[in-house]
């Protein structure tokens, strides 16, 4: 059924550029074989700019070729082909032989608000209903099939609810009837962190962590979350939120009020990574968690196949963080020290956001860009003579820098705060 739309201004705009790039890249016999589908239709509906552009065209291989696009043989399924245009990025089509088989190809999406299309006139083919699902945010399963064509789907409507839509409830009970166990455990581990990390980017990504909860799967992904409901997040009087996965929830929330950065989120996250190895005997004190959580990150990183730039921020996060929140009572050197360490792992405005969200009510790093600065200057931005840096032996080198940064940071103080009086000596 093809259905007029009511668009706004901002839709109506961003339909007609996608619309009018289109025609100017098939030529005008090809234009009533081509629509537009998936997410690029939901997107274009909510008035929302797209990355990519999806397509469903009844085209011929060597058409397609003709026009620029390569083809890649999936494992299973449909030829696709690709091109990839400055302007609009990824252009992917889906070949099928004929445009009656476009409803059939909608069926086999995964929910009612991607098996719409859109014909390059600009109207609506929308079998399933799903412009009335969009209005409502309402995550429908095409199918009684949609989950078990492709688990990984479970994950992609976890993220979904992460950006403020919700699943029919029965569209929940097709997760909630079986074991997705087995399924998972042969499905490229890659797959689920894409998901997770898309979810850390939206308006409330501890959905997707509570929904894994909720719905007692990806325990083959991150057994770890389902770990944390039993253990302590610390002493009541400083964790009165009890458990751990609670504490993580809300650090989570804090940093993503404050930043949308999915690596400052992932950090926040699992910043305790390390109380999971503490022995229960000592609950709820959790001593030395910050050293475990290094390795800890390393390992949990490299099973999540997440690149180099999240290993070395979540283990010097786990390190680092407790330290951090003493801000205040360290000394000079000590702070310099912290802040070259931040430098090196890449972690420079993350460590001060989730130091301050890891309590109610926690305050900034008092002084951090001021640290951060002096600990980032050359031997040659302190004033270090070098024949006389070369006449201190290799063992006292570093400590003869730090305390020269430390002079050059109260220097900075002073002028910036000539009240300040500042006595507390440093150590190395």
């Amino acid at each position: 059924m093809f259905l007029p739309m009511e668009k706004t201004t901002e839709q109506r705009n961003n339909v007609t550029a996608i619309l009018s790039f289109l025609k100017d890249l098939f030529p005008q016999p090809c234009h009533d074989r081509v629509y537009l589908v998936g997410g690029t239709v939901r997107d274009m509906l909510m008035g929302r700019e797209g990355q990519d552009i999806d397509l469903v065209a009844a085209l011929s291989g060597t058409e397609l070729t003709a026009l620029g696009f390569h083809a890649v043989e999936p494992t299973s399924g449909a030829t696709i082909y690709f091109k990839y245009h400055p302007e609009f990025g990824k252009i992917e089509i889906t070949r099928i032989d004929a445009i009656d088989d476009l409803k059939e190809d909608l069926l086999r999406r995964d929910f009612t608000v991607n098996a719409m299309a859109m014909d390059l006139s600009g109207k609506l083919f929308d079998p399933l209903s799903g412009r009335d699902d969009l209005k409502g945010k309402v995550l429908r399963a095409c199918t009684i099939h949609t989950f078990t064509d492709d688990p990984l789907r479970i994950f992609r409507a976890l993220r979904f609810e992460a950006d403020g839509w919700r699943m029919t409830a029965e569209s929940a009970q097709l997760i909630r009837n079986r074991d997705w166990s087995p399924t998972f455990s042969t499905m490229p581990v890659e797959r689920f962190s894409a998901e997770m990390l898309k979810a850390l980017v939206l308006d409330t990504p501890e959905r997707f962590f509570e929904q894994m909860i909720d719905f007692n799967i990806g325990t083959d992904f991150l057994p770890e979350i389902f770990r944390m409901q039993y253990i302590p997040a610390g002493p009541p009087q400083h964790h009165p939120e009890g458990d751990l996965f609670t504490h993580s929830i809300q650090v989570l929330q804090r940093v993503a009020a404050v930043s949308d950065d999915p690596l400052a989120r992932f950090c926040a996250f699992f910043h305790d990574l390390g109380k999971l190895a503490t022995n229960p005997a000592h609950y709820p004190k959790h001593h030395g968690h910050d050293n475990a959580g290094f390795s800890m990150a390393v390992d949990f990183c490299n099973r999540l196949r997440l690149s180099v730039t999240y290993r070395k921020a979540l283990a010097w996060i786990s390190s680092l963080h407790g330290k951090a929140n003493k801000w205040g009572e360290l000394r000079d050197s000590s702070k310099i020290k912290m802040a070259e360490q931040a430098i090196k792992a890449g972690i420079v405005r993350i460590l001060p956001l989730i130091s301050a969200a890891d309590k109610t009510g926690g305050l900034p790093m008092a002084g951090w860009d001021a640290v951060v600065r002096v600990a980032g200057m050359s031997t040659v931005e302190l004033g270090i003579d070098q024949e006389k840096l070369e006449a201190v032996s290799v063992k006292d080198r570093a400590a003869f820098i730090v305390q020269k940064r430390v002079e050059t940071l109260r220097k900075d103080l002073v002028v910036s705060c000539p009240c300040l009086s500042i006595s507390r000596p440093s150590s190395y």
